[in-house]
């Protein structure tokens, strides 16, 4: 398996094997050579993130010769990065990432977001800035939420347009579906 020398990878790899009780062979490539060893069979394998894995898959010569394996070695998770002292940009940060997640699970969309402003569904309303007063205790306008949502959908709809089934990297939602669905996507309500 090609892996690249040093990296947290060649960690995570060797202790996959070892955990699983299984040998393997890591052929160490310089940052960044894992696709090329792999085309050039020094190796039969080769390791990356998720994202990479299958980036890096549709730039091979012949993509569909090649599948990216569902095992997960190492959890490792992207996020948004903010400065640390800034609290304010941090919980704007967080609560719009937990907005998209509610808005997924609550059934509203970039084209639903007007209309379900109106809903019966109290959560919903809360979400979309409707009722409660969330927005203004992080310097935000009542609709915020509906705002993120209506300008890039909710975080299905991010997903599947930029990793999923709508993009060409075509990336199973896997672990992060939301909670509901298998994953572990999971966020208070926005209330």
């Amino acid at each position: 398996i090609c892996v690249e020398s040093g990296s947290a990878d060649e960690i995570a790899l060797a202790a996959y094997f070892k955990a699983h009780g299984m040998n393997y062979v890591p052929v160490m490539v310089e940052a960044g050579g894992e696709r090329a060893a792999y085309e050039t069979a020094q190796c039969d394998a080769f390791t990356g993130d998720l994202v990479t894995l299958y980036s890096q898959r549709l730039l091979l010569a012949a993509p569909d010769d090649s599948v990216v394996l569902p095992e997960i070695v190492a959890k490792e998770p992207y996020g948004p990065v903010v400065l640390q002292s800034d609290y304010r940009w941090q919980a704007v940060v967080r609560w719009v990432h937990f907005a998209l997640l509610d808005a997924e699970e609550l059934g509203v969309t970039a084209g639903s977001v007007e209309a379900m402003k109106q809903s019966d569904n109290s959560d919903v309303r809360q979400l979309l800035g409707a009722d409660g007063a969330l927005g203004k205790s992080l310097g935000l306008d009542a609709d915020w939420a509906a705002n993120a949502i209506a300008a890039v959908g909710n975080y299905g709809e991010i997903f599947d347009r930029n990793l999923g089934k709508g993009s060409t990297l075509q990336i199973p939602r896997g672990l992060n579906a939301l909670w509901t669905e298998g994953g572990i996507q999971f966020a208070p309500s926005v209330h």
